[in-house]
């Protein structure tokens, strides 16, 4: 007992935000984000310091899960922006970085932190309400029967990752491939409740992109199986195909010693009792006309060879994460015991084929209604195709929140400054009131707000990596950027032909300012609200459910960083 150490206080670390180390680890946090931030954005290699697998991404759910923070203000701020990026999957970087730089504005205004929070919790819900309203300058329409914007937003996710390393006619390839896979899993019949169906990529590396393509129903790797030979399978007399999924072992190996005590009785052979129950399994599936049988573990070569003398086909290890989309597909129960078979468990399909692409071998199950489809993803190598993989996720999930709410945010800094502009031109008109309300001076609530639109305008300037001159015009309040070479006091419509989403020309005298600049100027008119089609292959988009979530979340989390007083770490 006298080796034992004395048990230690716990450090009481008061207004942290006030330290250098917070605010060195934050502004390090920040330029490392920002500099991810874009199509433009540099890539990071992350890894363990000990060797093993190298992340090359410049994704915020790659960078944020493999990168290591001590301090608490850190870890509240990756936690907040990691769990926004779990539901959303779209406008991590935008997030954080938006947090960020809110918590350093914020934090060097003379303002204590609680007014601080009252302004900014306005100021958001100025946002949101413009944002949500019909008058909204800043996002378009998504129309279902067009094409146009739903394109768009696809490329707009695949251009923003440059890890992907695509090329023009592969990310057109691929923004193809990606909106009709998800067409596939939206039901062809509507319901009360529709639910979407999966879209279940399939792995091919080492291949051209190009070759990459989408198939109805599921893929199930199958190394053994002859493509010479057609497929001889049993079927219904109405030309239907049955399907027995099973989410048990079917090997026939015997149950783990830990699990119980097993009593024998001499002459009785436990091997041999296993592989007779499989065997009446097979002979039931036989005699109920099951054509296809799904194991989601190992099936025992005996029963293997007793189906396939039935043309019952077998198919083994499909794993566990193929098992909700074929049951969703099929239709069928995952039956759990071989000692118990329903036949109402079975489902249907309407056809079984072989395909073959690359080196790889699958059985193609083909159902009746599509609502499952299979994305065969090829690209080079296997760091290209770990950033693709997230990409197409975060595309289809951009589509999935679309659907649900039918919008689109302009992407390439527009929204951030238009709405900066917006911001600047709406608190000209706050009555007295409105800061009697908040408790609040208009001098206190103008600093506030400038803060929030710096902020705002500083993730706009981070999609800037190679030193060019970044402009807002006054009259749709969107970014502008100038290549670099250029002088500040040079002609700006000689130097600029479209805005960052690519909505608006300068056709116009349109008043540009540096976005470096002093306080701006407030929107003169709306922008357009529906791109004509002629300019929609040139639009980029962002999602409009994940912006306003990453708003919220970013405003909410700087809050919460500027309220801390203490933070209590326990040194034991």
């Amino acid at each position: 007992m006298s080796r034992l150490e004395a048990k230690k206080p716990p450090l009481f670390i008061s207004e942290p935000l006030t330290k250098d180390t917070v605010s060195q680890s934050l502004s390090l946090l920040s330029r490392i984000l920002k500099s991810c931030y874009g199509p433009a954005g540099r890539l990071k290699q992350l890894h363990n310091g000990v060797g093993g697998y190298v992340c090359t991404t410049s994704q915020s759910s790659a960078i944020l899960s493999r990168l290591s923070v001590s301090h608490p203000v850190l870890s509240v701020l990756t936690a907040s922006v990691q769990n926004h990026i779990s539901r959303f999957s779209d406008c991590g970087l935008f997030t954080a970085i938006l947090c960020c730089s809110l918590v350093e504005n914020f934090k060097s205004l003379n303002v204590a932190s609680c007014t601080v929070i009252k302004i900014s919790k306005h100021l958001l819900s100025l946002c949101t309400d413009y944002l949500k309203s019909q008058a909204c300058g800043c996002r378009v329409s998504v129309d279902f029967s067009s094409l146009e914007i739903l394109l768009c937003l696809v490329r707009s996710v695949l251009t923003s990752k440059p890890a992907c390393m695509l090329n023009k006619p592969e990310v057109d390839h691929l923004t193809t491939l990606i909106l009709k896979a998800f067409m596939f899993t939206v039901p062809c019949h509507v319901e009360t409740n529709a639910v979407l169906g999966k879209c279940v990529i399939v792995p091919v590396k080492g291949r051209r992109v190009v070759d990459s393509t989408v198939l109805p129903g599921l893929l199930i790797e199958t190394p053994e199986i002859q493509l010479a030979k057609p497929l001889a399978v049993r079927r219904t007399c109405s030309n239907m195909i049955k399907i027995a999924l099973f989410c048990v072992s079917m090997s026939g190996d015997l149950s783990n010693p830990e699990e119980g005590t097993i009593t024998v009785h001499h002459g009785i052979s436990l091997e041999m009792s296993e592989l007779n129950q499989l065997l009446n399994v097979g002979e039931q599936l036989v005699n109920d006309e099951v054509g296809l049988v799904v194991c989601q573990k190992v099936i025992h070569p005996s029963l293997k060879q007793y189906l396939k003398e039935n043309h019952v086909i077998a198919v083994d290890r499909a794993g566990l994460s193929l098992m909700e989309p074929l049951s969703r597909m099929t239709g069928s129960k995952p039956i759990a015991s071989i000692h118990s078979l329903s036949p109402s468990c079975y489902g249907s399909l309407k056809d079984v084929r072989v395909e073959s692409f690359a080196s790889k071998r699958f059985v193609h199950l083909i159902p009746n209604d599509t609502v499952v489809c299979s994305l065969i993803l090829c690209n080079r190598n296997e760091t290209a195709w770990d950033e693709l993989k997230r990409t197409c996720e975060t595309a289809e999930r951009v589509l999935q929140l679309t659907i649900k709410e039918p919008l689109a945010l302009l992407g390439g800094g527009c929204t951030e400054t238009h709405l900066a502009s917006y911001i600047r031109h709406k608190i000209c008109s706050l009555s007295t009131s409105s800061f009697k309300d908040i408790d609040c001076s208009r001098t206190q609530y103008q600093l506030v707000a400038d803060g929030f639109c710096r902020s705002l305008e500083s993730v706009a300037c981070s999609l800037n990596h190679d030193d060019e001159e970044i402009l807002t015009d006054t009259v749709y309040g969107h970014c502008w950027f100038v290549p670099q070479g250029f002088p500040s006091v040079s002609n700006w419509s000689d130097l600029v032909s479209k805005c960052g989403c690519g909505i608006n020309g300068n056709s116009e005298d349109l008043n540009w300012r540096l976005l470096h600049g002093q306080f701006g100027s407030p929107i003169v008119q709306g922008c357009p609200k529906d791109p004509s089609v002629k300019g929609a292959d040139f639009l980029t988009l962002d999602c409009f459910a994940a912006k306003c979530s990453g708003l919220q979340v970013a405003l909410e989390t700087a809050n919460l960083i500027l309220d801390l007083s203490y933070v209590i770490e326990d040194q034991n």
